[in-house]
């Protein structure tokens, strides 16, 4: 799926969720037809995310964290080329990365921690506070966006230029991530904690 259609899919999933009964940023029932600011609206997409992917995050065990799918982990007539591809670990820190840049992006400043201090993080305990450090920036800076604001050209980030897009880009980036993890759980013999 190119990043473009990506985009439009989870935007069109984050407006379908501020229509729904559920919300966990005004923590409780919403009654379809109310009018959702646009942080609660992202709010919602957000803490989806991050609950899927902190526990994909703390399922695999801290020695599994090196992992990285290989070759050698698929029939050979497949020729399936695996070099370079991230570890468990990388992952977690990429997102984090990621999830630090957009959400810097929609405050207009510079990332508050450097993407090559996350890059370093390797154990367990390590990644899953930057992670959740990552996330509570990100929710941060949604909380930033305001009506007037959410759809006024800024100086975005990979072809997204305004707040709300940019808000909905930190889940759907997630998202993908998401998608690898689990099948690292899967190529490791755990299931995800989404399918228990």
């Amino acid at each position: 799926m190119r990043l473009r259609d990506l985009c439009i899919v989870v935007i069109l999933g984050g407006c379908a969720l501020a229509g729904s009964a559920q919300t966990a940023s005004t923590g409780g029932k919403v009654t379809p037809g109310t009018q959702m600011s646009p942080v609660q609206a992202q709010d919602e997409l957000l803490n989806l995310f991050a609950e899927e992917f902190m526990g994909v995050a703390k399922a695999m065990p801290a020695d599994k964290y090196s992992f990285a799918p290989a070759a050698s982990n698929f029939a050979p007539a497949q020729g399936a080329k695996y070099d370079g591809v991230r570890t468990f670990a990388q992952q977690i820190a990429h997102v984090a990365q990621a999830n630090y840049y957009f959400g810097s992006k929609i405050r207009g400043e510079k990332m508050p921690i450097e993407a090559q201090n996350l890059a370093k993080l390797t154990t367990k305990d390590e990644l899953l506070k930057a992670a959740a450090d990552s996330l509570e920036y990100a929710r941060q800076s949604i909380a930033t966006i305001t009506p007037e604001n959410a759809y006024v050209a800024i100086d975005g980030a990979d072809g997204i230029h305004t707040r709300a897009a940019l808000a909905s880009f930190i889940a759907a980036h997630g998202y993908d991530h998401y998608g690898q993890m689990v099948e690292y759980l899967r190529m490791n013999g755990i299931v995800p904690p989404g399918s228990k």
